[in-house]
């Protein structure tokens, strides 16, 4: 209760006193009297219940007085007419205070019995977000949150595995308790206030159970980190034994060309040595995008975003695989009526993006057939576009089409690829703030989608300027 409260409460019981007085008073010669303690004592159990033991008292007293001088035979004086007036007076005395201290010890229990239902609650609480959060860093800054919300300190963090500094003794602002699982040392829950740390006992006794809680999710945590750690490598060793395998394969088809032409030449004496660097550069170009790959997934692959036009990497993307095409169209769909498209990326790497999934989409086209690619800004963003009529992805596969050495079942086997290029191509939008997408083509087809921050140019000026 707060202080303003309590005087609002002090004042209105004992400004009902002096009314009730004033009342009583005015009619005490024309009305019988045994009513006035019955009224008092009504007064006093109200101010008991509502403003506690001492407002109790006071207005016992009080009321007393108030009977005793104005209401009691003869008026006026601080006497007692008859015996058994005293008696009564003495009787309302009594009465009055044990019904104040009953009133009281009933509040506090009641007191208590809400805080240590809200404790309950708080507990449950705790437990519900350690079971519930998905992560457990997330059932850690939950815990933390909530021991920071119901002590009132300023900041509540929950250190994993080193004991932290204990604090100086005459620094009240830190308040730091160790966490242990099954007697081993998980952590430290450490409080930090700009005022010395002062806790109730009921937050004391949450502080206890809060405690126990918050060694669970640091242990949680804990043992989530070495899940993961072990998930990435199991995943690092099958990734491994997987590009063992299909490089393998991939590396053995032209290696045994490039031997077989090689024995053929040495027989005939002709040379074949056009077919011989086509299987050499086939198998250069296998090599490096599996170190590509590998570059873009440890970070170290040298990125140059700038203000490029969308157009103009649409336009060398078609330049480039012109010589593709074999009998399949090949064209821009553009607005030619909206301004153009401009946006900062890396242009050599996002052309080989758009060339990586051109080429793809040629291989699955029919002969006759049409592949298109086009461009649009959404919000703060390019979405370049490479669209085709091939026979699509299964459903059941589609999440699949970015991973490392994928091929569909669908595909044409052993046309010089490691099935990088899609992996290859996503990473690259990835390290750019953007990202490549596949969905179903309406009618028929798959639709490629990349997505690259898109810029204004009428800001770029105003920013040089």
């Amino acid at each position: 209760m707060t202080r303003e409260g309590t005087a609002g409460r002090w004042l209105l019981w004992l400004g009902l006193l002096a009314v009730v007085t004033v009342t009583c008073v005015s009619v005490r010669e024309a009305s019988e009297q045994t009513y006035v303690p019955i009224t008092f004592l009504l007064i006093v159990l109200g101010g008991s219940a509502s403003g506690g033991r001492a407002l109790g008292y006071v207005l016992a007293f009080a009321s007393f007085l108030i009977i005793d001088y104005y209401l009691q035979a003869p008026y006026d004086l601080w006497s007692v007419g008859k015996a058994i007036d005293f008696i009564t007076l003495g009787a309302f005395l009594v009465t009055a205070g044990a019904a104040s201290e009953l009133l009281d010890r009933a509040r506090r229990d009641r007191d208590f019995a809400v805080r240590r239902a809200d404790d309950v609650t708080a507990i449950s609480r705790l437990g519900s977000e350690l079971l519930s959060a998905a992560r457990a860093a997330d059932a850690v800054d939950a815990l933390a949150a909530m021991v920071r919300d119901r002590t009132g300190v300023d900041e509540c963090v929950l250190e994993p595995d080193e004991p932290a500094i204990a604090p100086a003794p005459a620094d009240a602002r830190v308040l730091a308790l160790p966490l242990a699982v099954h007697d081993r040392h998980v952590g430290t829950l450490v409080l930090r206030h700009r005022a010395p740390i002062v806790l109730e006992p009921a937050q004391r006794s949450f502080l206890d159970a809060a405690s126990y809680y918050a060694a669970l999710a640091l242990e949680r945590a804990r043992l989530a980190a070495e899940v993961e750690k072990v998930e990435v490598l199991a995943e690092a060793n099958r990734m491994k034994d997987f590009v063992l395998a299909s490089v393998s394969h991939d590396l053995r088809t032209p290696l045994t060309a490039i031997k077989a032409l090689a024995q053929q030449e040495q027989r005939s004496g002709e040379s074949r040595a056009t077919e011989i660097e086509e299987q050499a550069d086939r198998l250069t170009r296998m090599v490096a995008d599996i170190l590509d790959l590998s570059r873009l997934r440890a970070g170290t692959f040298a990125l140059a975003p700038e203000l490029n036009a969308a157009e103009d990497v649409i336009g060398a993307t078609i330049r480039q695989c012109e010589v593709l095409t074999e009998g399949r169209a090949l064209r821009a769909v553009l607005d030619e009526s909206a301004p153009a498209l401009y946006g900062t990326f890396d242009f050599v790497q996002t052309l080989r993006i758009l060339v990586n999934l051109v080429e793809n989409a040629l291989r699955v086209t029919p002969v006759e057939g049409a592949v298109e690619v086009g461009v649009s800004r959404d919000g703060e963003q390019l979405v370049f576009s490479v669209s085709d009529r091939g026979p699509g992805l299964p459903r059941d596969e589609e999440h699949r089409v970015f991973d490392p050495f994928y091929r569909p079942d669908t595909s044409i086997a052993d046309r010089g690829r490691a099935g990088l290029g899609l992996a290859i191509a996503r990473t690259l939008a990835d390290a750019q703030g953007g990202s490549l997408a596949y969905r179903r083509r309406a009618g028929g087809g798959s639709t490629f989608e990349v997505r690259l921050p898109a810029a204004s140019v009428d800001a770029m000026l105003i920013d040089d300027a």
